[in-house]
Formats: C-alpha cells, structure tokens, sequence
C-alpha cells in the first residue's frame, strides 16, 4: 500500500469532503489524517491515504476535479522516529505585517522544526482592533531546550508587541 499525500483546492460548497471520501473509498483507499478547511473563501486542504492502486485513486480524483476541485496527488515519504522534544507555541498580539516572518526567522535559526501551524485573526473585545494568533507544534533538536527557544522568543515579543506561551505538547 502506498501512502499519499492529497493536496485540494477550489471554490467552497457543500459536499466537497465527500466527494473526495468516496473517490478514495471507490479506489480502495483508506483516508488516515487530514487538515481540510475553508480559507480565503476556498476550501483548502491535504488528505494522507494508502492506496494499493494508485492509477485507480488518479482516475477516481479526475472526476472530483472536473467538479472544480483541483487535487494533486504526492507520495508521502516515510521518515525516521521524531528526535526531540515536542512543545506547543502560542502567540497573540495586535495584528500587524511581519509578525510570522519574524517568529519563523527566530524558529529556524534556532533550528526548531515548525510541525503544524495555524494562524487566525479574531476581534479584541473592547476596541474592535484585529488580534493574531499563532498556534504552533514544535519539535526542538536534541541539544535545544525550551527554554532557550522561549527566551529567544521572548527577545523579540516586545518589538512585535505579542503575548507567547511555551508548554511541552502531548
């Protein structure tokens, strides 16, 4: 069985997750994780599955694609036990340009892998002033401890004028 990595984009509408359930079932693939979501007014997304025949799932997405949908299809690639520790990262703050490029720049040079990332704009409550969060999983290199990444993060919360918050992740 070969795991593969379905990438979806197109104009948002209901039915759209079935659609893309019953190729893979149809193909006699099994659907294992997902992240699928509307953003920007397009529902948005990527599927891991396994398949035992990969021309039969191709054949099966070319009809969800002709609904408007498009999805490509990439093989996973099998990587070796997670080195390091895990730790969840959130950040909240007035929103503003640069704040991930800034936050990402910090995470790579410390060499921290950025697992998962969610991003969201909400409201403040009493001044109506767009608010950011960031949700991160991250996995730290063997020699990096979590708090080195905190302080490091920390240097950088009051230029960017963010709240973070550093705990070790389940």
């Amino acid at each position: 069985m070969a795991l593969l990595i379905l990438s979806v984009v197109g104009s948002d509408r209901p039915g759209l997750t079935q659609a893309i359930a019953s190729a893979v079932l149809s193909a006699g693939g099994n659907w294992l994780e997902s992240h699928l979501s509307q953003l920007g007014g397009l529902y948005v997304g990527s599927v891991l599955v396994e398949a035992g025949d990969v021309d039969a799932l191709r054949a099966a997405v070319s009809a969800v694609d002709a609904q408007g949908l498009e999805v490509r299809i990439a093989p996973a690639v099998e990587t070796s036990g997670p080195e390091g520790q895990l730790v969840a990262f959130s950040l909240v703050g007035q929103d503003q340009p640069g704040i991930v490029h800034q936050v990402t720049a910090v995470l790579s040079g410390l060499g921290a892998n950025i697992e998962a990332l969610d991003t969201r704009l909400s409201v403040e409550p009493h001044s109506g002033a767009p608010l950011f969060h960031l949700d991160a999983r991250l996995r730290l290199p063997p020699a990096l401890q979590a708090e080195a990444v905190k302080t490091a993060l920390e240097d950088i919360s009051a230029e960017i004028m963010v709240d973070i918050s550093l705990t070790p992740a389940e």
